[in-house]
């Protein structure tokens, strides 16, 4: 397995006022041959504060145990809630699906065959992008002649609406407490579903406890009535942030923390009283969080330095209990079983 990263800016173009030098960017993991394979570009979860690692590696692990080509995203989420994203997160996966389509020669994927898979609050920027691709505006001339609309996506229990049902913290980082209905209205993902969108598999729980599982009957509702191909399972029972819900997720590898970047660079920054706009409590409730945490190992650059891994290195690394955080390991019995349905349904794609 081949492993790097690429920023998807370039110097100039990326201005998010609370990124302390983060770029979003792209790591990959890619087989050494010269197959032309599927692409995936998976976007992890984290409520628009942070990209949780455990919803990268092992989902991209996954995807290319079957065969594909994997990307994972870091697009920019902001820790202290004190600079509004905006559609910063949909220019940067906008601008991630241009950047693999332009470079598909060189990754070895078939640029026709490019998917999407977001989970939680990185299955909302995914649903953002499928709505709203004709939306974003390219500035870059390398890159206005490269489609930005996936092939198809996977959203894996997404925050969908910004109205009754909504994870309202994904909205504040967004656009804000004080935000207008219209501002709001534009990142309800149901509400701009049209004849154009790509197909979508939607998989969540129904007993979800973070992000009420009406998001995605929503969601399925309005692809059902434009007649978009769309795969929709509901399981019974499953906590909120199940990944791959499979052995890997409950006692599974251990992981790369790469999309831990622009957290560890704003708390270190705000440990130093240079955090943006950040509020007195704010400050203290990151302090608190991060304790004893040594942020600033994220000033060097070196840190994010990919050391290419053999399969049988990551075969050995170190097991890790995820149980506590997974609550009733039988989930994986049926809830687990949703990598293999979406196999599945990427082969119609």
């Amino acid at each position: 397995m081949k492993e790097f990263r690429e920023n998807i800016w370039k110097d100039g173009e990326y201005n998010y006022e609370a990124a302390y030098g983060f770029v979003p960017n792209i790591h990959a993991y890619m087989h050494e041959d010269d197959v032309k394979r599927k692409c995936m570009i998976i976007c992890p979860g984290g409520g628009y504060c942070m990209c949780v690692p455990h919803e990268a590696e092992l989902p991209a692990f996954e995807f290319y145990n079957q065969g594909m080509n994997v990307f994972v995203l870091t697009y920019t989420t902001d820790i202290t809630m004190s600079v509004k994203l905006e559609k910063q997160p949909l220019m940067d996966v906008s601008r991630a699906v241009r950047y693999v389509r332009k470079n598909a020669d060189r990754f070895n994927i078939d640029s026709s065959k490019l998917l999407l898979c977001g989970f939680s609050a990185g299955a909302h920027v995914c649903g953002s992008i499928t709505v709203h691709f004709d939306d974003v505006i390219e500035t870059n001339e390398e890159y206005k002649d490269v489609s930005n609309r996936p092939d198809g996506v996977i959203l894996s229990y997404p925050v969908v609406t910004t109205g009754e049902y909504t994870h309202i913290y994904s909205v504040w980082a967004l656009v804000g407490q004080d935000a207008s209905e219209e501002e709001k209205e534009y990142f309800s993902i149901e509400k701009h579903v049209d004849e154009n969108i790509p197909p979508c598999f939607i998989w969540q729980t129904a007993t979800d406890d973070l992000v009420p599982v009406e998001n995605s009957y929503l969601l399925a509702k309005a692809l059902k009535e434009k007649n978009i191909p769309f795969a929709h399972y509901v399981f019974p029972t499953g906590m909120h942030g199940l990944s791959t819900c499979d052995e890997n997720f409950l006692y599974g590898r251990e992981i790369l923390d790469y999309t831990m970047e622009q957290v560890m660079r704003a708390v270190d920054n705000v440990k130093k009283g240079k955090g943006i706009n950040v509020s007195e409590q704010r400050r203290k409730e990151l302090e608190e969080q991060f304790a004893g945490v040594d942020t600033s190992v994220y000033e060097n650059d070196k840190y994010f330095e990919i050391k290419c891994r053999s399969d049988e290195e990551i075969a050995q690394k170190q097991l890790i209990d995820r149980n506590t955080f997974a609550g009733d390991k039988s989930v994986i019995e049926d809830v687990g079983l949703w990598t293999k349905l979406a196999n599945a349904w990427i082969k119609r794609i």
